[in-house]
């Protein structure tokens, strides 16, 4: 029979969540790795084990982030109509920060930057979760569905940034009550600003 793991997934996932947590609320300086141990039932040795250090963590739930994110992107699916899959996308990268505000707030909140602060090869990770918004968009342009210009990644990097700031808005209880359902809001302007595209199409 061997030796029980020490330091399994669940030390290491709880490790990750309450990490996550003190960086949103008080930034990558406050976290304190024999604080971090003590909320987890756990020792430093064990956090150097799993993580190698402070560094190692903040690279760490970094990742997991963004391999959360990917993950939903990719559940989103590709389909034979690219528009549909772009409000499919958005909707997904929507349902992905409000399972985990912590690890939304750990990609493109102030406190963890890339590269001083990441491994470079898990920001290269981190970056090319935009891969499927983009791709959906060239597949879109090639279809005729929207215009050959100004380029994709222009036009993904718009409608990236439409998501994001509703996404923002809406974790920092900033859309206004009168708005109604937050859902319903981001569905309806996610597809107005597709359509907007769409209309600069050329004629088929």
């Amino acid at each position: 029979m061997g030796r029980p793991r020490l330091h399994d997934e669940a030390l290491r996932d709880r490790l990750l969540r309450s990490a996550a947590a003190t960086v949103t609320s008080t930034g990558v300086r406050s976290l304190s790795l024999r604080t971090l141990a003590a909320q987890a039932r756990t020792s430093t040795a064990a956090v150097y084990s799993l993580f190698g250090g402070k560094s190692g963590l903040v690279t760490a739930i970094y990742q997991r982030a963004f391999a959360r994110l990917a993950d939903q992107l990719a559940a989103a699916g590709v389909s034979d109509d690219p528009v549909e899959d772009v409000v499919r996308l958005g909707l997904a990268y929507r349902e992905a920060a409000l399972a985990d505000p912590n690890g939304y707030q750990i990609m493109f909140g102030d406190e963890v930057r890339p590269p001083s602060q990441v491994d470079p090869e898990v920001a290269r990770a981190g970056a090319r979760t935009f891969e499927p918004l983009l791709e959906a968009v060239r597949r879109a342009v090639r279809a005729g569905a929207f215009p050959a210009s100004p380029p994709p990644e222009s036009i993904a990097t718009a409608l990236w940034a439409n998501v994001h700031g509703l996404v923002s808005l809406e974790l920092g209880e900033m859309l206004p009550p009168a708005a109604g359902d937050p859902a319903g809001v981001f569905e309806t302007a996610v597809r107005a600003n597709v359509t907007g595209w769409a209309a600069l199409a050329p004629p088929g």
